[in-house]
């Protein structure tokens, strides 16, 4: 396995697997394992409900029980448009295959949206973990605005079985006060229901792109998404893999500290997604990163780096949708496999 997982980062292999982060070191993070929810949150103000989702969501797929998650999401339907999405490949306007495609691939969970869901919930939801996003940015209306707003109901997702609830913040935009507050509310109330809970904490501000460099992926500002996301009680966190740094002294905005930008987290892929588990109450939350756009033959290989650097930051697996999707089944499954391939390594280690 460990040969095939090297195979596929190619001339970037030593690099990415002999790195070992010396600004925030392994010791004094919450890491991924089995016992993780207890460890996490036997001792936390969630209600013991929560807690039996959690264990579900953690509890089934191929990384069953090993503190790791790999899930499908499949919102872009709204998010980028249905042709956008399914054109590649449209039997997943069809919701079932899109629940199919989750379960063949050994996904911890299905995320979508709540047609999806509430169209096969009595099918489909005792079999799979569901997770209902419940907000979205809808493209139709001319000219696009970036605002997420409710498509749904928290109590809805209960009703049709769902284990936890999903939601986007963009941080940074003009919007995000309303959406902050809106979904720090719907978080208290999936929790009292018993559902666990995910935010896609995700960086939307045309200020962030500053002399040809786009710092929506930094990892200083994305690391702060993420601190807020886990102060609204997200028991999870998505956010894109960091892809540089500097995006507070490059904007000159807000507040940082020198020793972000070389001290505590160095330019390295690993350092980067370090930063972004230590602004996750040190991994007391678990950080997912996103699979990215779909890009064609080098898909595959693409989402194992991204999986190898989420692992060795500290990260807890991957939320990897059109990479999958957008192309036949078999080799959708085959990807999904392979990127869970990487978390059943133990050759590769917490750096």
């Amino acid at each position: 396995m460990l040969e095939q997982i090297t195979s596929h980062l190619g001339d970037e292999a030593e690099s990415l697997l002999s790195h070992t982060c010396q600004g925030i070191t392994k010791e004094h993070l919450t890491t991924p394992g089995g016992d993780f929810i207890e460890r996490s949150f036997l001792h936390s103000d969630r209600p013991t409900p929560v807690l039996g989702s959690l264990q579900r969501l953690y509890g089934n797929g191929r990384l069953a029980n090993t503190g790791y998650l790999s899930i499908l999401p499949v919102d872009q339907g709204i998010e980028h448009s249905g042709a956008a999405s399914f054109a590649p490949n449209p039997i997943y306007f069809d919701p079932e295959n899109i629940i199919k495609l989750a379960i063949e691939g050994g996904c911890n969970a299905v995320a979508s949206t709540m047609g999806v869901l509430g169209s096969l919930a009595r099918r489909y939801a005792h079999r799979i973990p569901f997770v209902a996003k419940i907000n979205h940015n809808e493209l139709l209306t001319y000219p696009n605005k970036t605002e997420q707003h409710l498509f749904g109901q928290v109590q809805q997702a209960w009703d049709m079985g769902c284990v936890a609830i999903g939601a986007t913040i963009y941080f940074g935009h003009e919007d995000c006060s309303r959406e902050l507050e809106e979904i720090a509310e719907a978080f208290y109330h999936a929790h009292q229901l018993g559902m666990a809970t995910i935010l896609w904490c995700y960086l939307r501000n045309s200020a962030f792109k500053k002399d040809g460099t786009d710092y929506h992926s930094a990892a200083d500002l994305t690391g702060q998404a993420n601190h807020l996301g886990v102060t609204i009680q997200a028991d999870i966190i998505k956010q894109k893999l960091p892809t540089n740094n500097g995006g507070y002294e490059a904007v000159q905005f807000g507040k940082t500290h020198k020793r972000v930008y070389g001290d505590l987290c160095t330019d390295h892929p690993v350092d980067l997604v370090r930063w972004q588990v230590a602004n996750c109450y040190m991994g007391r939350i678990g950080l997912i990163n996103s699979g990215g756009a779909s890009g064609g033959s080098s898909d595959l290989a693409q989402a194992v780096r991204t999986a190898v650097v989420n692992k060795r930051g500290g990260g807890m697996g991957l939320i990897l949708g059109r990479k999958a999707f957008q192309r036949p089944m078999n080799e959708g499954v085959e990807l999904l496999n392979a990127v869970q391939d990487v978390y059943l390594c133990d050759g590769i280690t917490v750096a």
